[in-house]
């Protein structure tokens, strides 16, 4: 008894001396695995298309992405999940398609769609990653600082357009403003589309993202955590302003114009981009639309030359980063992912810019280097989404892949890029005639390219088109009127619905994204309102005088300006319908209130949506 008490005893005793050991062998065996984990360095371009020399391209120059391309895996049949900014970068960040995001123009915000949704990087930080993002990786206005590990800070002291450039915009603004022009339409005008400045390559912003990411980089090196860094470019977004050096790489009697200069043919007419983004630079303000006019050689010789030398600055920024990366040590452990949020037209079907559902506007370069990869050095044309992009690097850090993802991962390409992964490409688009919505949803098969527009609050659907790849890669002719492929068109949409997580939006199903709001003057004196925009003065939106009311169309995080005796208050939209009560002192929020009516009755009044 005595002995059985003694040997209960002393186990009890070498378990609790040993239960530390093991506890600190898990610890160290955890720290050993978080260091073995891979470095991710995320290259975001902004309006890059594949114009580069290891995608094909005879006139761009750009060794340092050809380089990484040559390296790692490109990809050649990548599509973007919608051809705006915001909505595909929204698309990829999430690993969400739009019609889950319900993000699909620039003017939505996803934490008001979506509030719950975890970003690609916060999945990474909420798995031991320490992450940093500069310059434009989520959409400009909104960093989304609960994905960093840091907050996003933008370059403080970089330039864009010269003075004289900025001059002459308020000389032409001054101009139409004694013309009698209206105000709003002269807010909207920016400086040159073009511009070559004498500086050197750190000072406009996106040189000086890449010394932000540089100086990142170095100090990440020394964490005992692995790193995701992610680098957003802005150029070669519009405007095409980089130093003169990369304007020099070209000789602009030498750069080509596209042939494919005709609108599709029998497509409809609302399926292409009205060019309005042109038209906000001052020096191409009479730019017309596609069906009525087209841009002079001059214009079109420029714009591109803009465009390539634009290429090449953000191509040298790209090689700084790499050639960091090397210097460090840190090259054999890191995972590079170099993509575009959508494509550009550079005078494809006789328009520029980007915004429709054509294979110029939603296919991407798009570039991965895994060094551990057995497909590096060879490319890949299985056909894949942007919205892979969450679950790829997942899947190659050994993270858990979330299963609400929508995309899937590449990882089976990356190491036999034969391997093929899903058979169609799915993009869309959100036009607006009038009053009636349209969602046009672009089907991209091996061969084929289905495009099915459908109005939103009925869900009929309104037009087709469909283009055949083996016979008319530029998309030149609409076969949807052709009989003979009515079955191709019917198992087509078929796979479309079958493809999609849900079905095909139609706005009387969805929750309100553009709410509206309504202010009413209950005080005895006039107010003014005033809509405050992410950049630039606030704009009036009108006067309402005592006992009536101002109704607004907004977007949700949209912010107003209240202002009249005794009464300056700043109110953000956070529901659907909200009604602003102003200058009623007497008006208690009582219990039977709805919780979307907002009273304001003077400057020291405050309410948790005012901001």
């Amino acid at each position: 008894m005595i002995t059985r008490i003694f040997e209960s005893s002393r186990s009890k005793r070498v378990r609790s001396a040993t239960q530390p050991c093991w506890i600190l062998l898990l610890l160290l065996f955890s720290f050993a695995r978080a260091a073995e984990r891979p470095n991710v360095l995320f290259i975001a371009i902004d309006d890059l298309r594949p114009e580069l020399g290891c995608y094909g391209s005879e006139v761009a120059i750009s060794p340092h992405i050809d380089e990484l391309a040559a390296k790692g895996v490109r990809f050649d049949s990548a599509h973007c999940q919608l051809a705006v900014c915001n909505p595909s970068r929204v698309s990829l960040l999430t690993g969400l398609r739009p019609d889950s995001t319900k993000v699909w123009t620039l003017d939505v915000r996803f934490r008001e769609t979506i509030p719950d949704a975890v970003t690609l990087p916060q999945h990474f930080k909420e798995n031991g990653y320490h992450t940093v993002g500069y310059g434009k990786v989520f959409h400009n206005p909104w960093p989304d600082n609960i994905s960093w590990s840091e907050p996003h800070s933008w370059p403080k002291d970089s330039k864009l357009w010269s003075n004289e450039a900025k001059q002459e915009l308020n000389n032409f603004k001054a101009k139409l403003k004694a013309e009698g022009t209206p105000q709003p339409k002269i807010d909207r005008l920016r400086a040159t589309a073009t511009e070559r400045v004498k500086t050197p390559d750190h000072e406009p912003i996106d040189g000086a993202i890449a010394m932000q990411a540089i100086e990142a980089m170095n100090r990440l090196a020394k964490q005992d955590k692995p790193f995701f860094l992610a680098t957003g470019f802005l150029r070669p977004h519009l405007p095409f302003v980089v130093p003169e050096k990369y304007w020099d790489l070209y000789d602009p009697e030498k750069i080509p114009l596209l042939p494919n200069s005709e609108l599709p043919e029998n497509s409809p007419r609302f399926a292409m981009n009205t060019m309005y983004e042109l038209r906000d630079y001052f020096d191409y303000l009479e730019t017309p639309d596609p069906h009525a006019g087209s841009l002079n050689e001059a214009q079109q010789r420029e714009l591109k030359h803009g465009y390539l030398a634009s290429v090449s600055f953000i191509d040298a920024q790209v090689g700084l980063l790499l050639s960091e990366l090397e210097k460090l040590g840190l090259a054999d452990n890191t995972i590079v992912v170099l993509w575009s949020d959508h494509g550009y037209k550079l005078g494809e079907h006789n328009s520029w810019c980007k915004q429709t559902n054509y294979e110029i506007d939603t296919r991407v370069p798009f570039i991965i280097y895994d060094p551990s990869a057995a497909g590096n050095g060879t490319p890949t044309d299985s056909l894949v989404e942007l919205v892979d992009v969450y679950p790829t690097l997942c899947d190659l850090a050994a993270l858990d892949i979330p299963k609400l993802l929508e995309g899937v991962s590449l990882k089976p390409i990356l190491n036999n890029p034969d391997t093929t992964v899903k058979k169609a490409a799915v993009s869309q688009f959100l036009r607006r005639i009038g009053q009636q919505e349209l969602m046009g949803y672009a089907y991209r098969t091996e061969r084929w390219r289905y495009i099915e527009w459908i109005d939103r609050a009925s869900g009929e659907t309104i037009d087709r088109e469909l283009y055949d790849h083996a016979a008319d890669s530029t998309e030149s002719v609409s076969l949807a009127g052709d009989p003979k492929h009515s079955k191709l068109m019917l198992r087509l949409a078929k796979e479309l619905r079958e493809t999609l997580p849900v079905p095909l939006a139609v706005k009387s199903t969805e929750p309100e994204t553009r709410p509206g709001i309504v202010f009413k003057n209950e005080g005895k004196k006039m107010v003014t309102v005033f809509w405050i925009p992410e950049n630039g003065q606030p704009r009036e939106v009108g006067k309402i005088k005592p006992g009536r009311s101002l109704t607004q169309n907004t977007a949700m995080g949209h912010r107003f300006r209240i202002q009249g005796p005794g009464i300056k208050q700043i109110v953000t939209v956070t529901k659907a319908k909200e009604t602003i009560l102003i200058g009623n002192e007497n008006k208690k929020l009582a219990s039977a209130d709805p919780p979307n009516i907002v009273v304001i009755m003077g400057d020291d009044w405050s309410w948790p949506h005012a901001s």
